[in-house]
């Protein structure tokens, strides 16, 4: 095992493969069926949508719709260069913003699921991602201390929550170069 991470945990989505995802496609089908329950979408992001659909208690059927989504572009999805990183001596996990369910899907069809020791996706915890619960819930199940831990992702949400949980970050780029 390395002296400097006990524990290497990575985003899905743009880190380890690329759902092949219309988001777009996504955001509006999310927002009509928003609409459809009389809830505003106006100017709203597919993460805001997430919120007011909570808040309308219409979370459950936005959930099943993005998942679908997910779980389709999961199987056709593209095999990302930081993969062939895995498997690691260090334990192992993946933290996402997709479904459980596709991030599951994405790490069989390429080979990943054996090298990954946990999998926390946007439904297995109650927060998502930039909150540090679905990343603190991945190191308690790997038995990892956060101070030990990297937390290797695509954007400023993963960054962020990494800040959040008191983990090392580093971007896709740096890990690439």
């Amino acid at each position: 095992m390395s002296d400097a991470y006990e524990a290497i945990v990575y985003d899905l989505d743009g880190t380890l493969v690329e759902l092949d995802v219309d988001w777009g496609q996504v955001r509006q089908e999310v927002a009509a069926i928003l609409e459809a329950r009389g809830v505003d979408t106006d100017g709203a992001t597919l993460w805001d949508l997430f919120d007011r659909a909570r808040a309308a208690e219409e979370h459950p059927a936005v959930e099943q719709r993005v998942a679908e989504f997910e779980r389709e572009g999961a199987r056709t999805s593209r095999r990302l260069p930081l993969a062939a990183e895995l498997p690691r001596e260090e334990a192992t996990g993946v933290v996402s913003l997709n479904a459980e369910s596709a991030c599951r899907i994405a790490l069989e069809v390429h080979g990943l699921d054996s090298a990954v020791d946990v999998l926390v996706g946007r439904d297995t915890v109650d927060e998502s991602k930039p909150h540090p619960q679905p990343l603190r819930a991945a190191l308690a199940s790997l038995d990892a201390s956060p101070d030990r831990s990297l937390f290797v992702g695509d954007s400023a949400s993963d960054a962020e929550t990494a800040r959040r949980a008191g983990v090392d970050f580093q971007s896709v780029s740096d890990r690439l170069d």
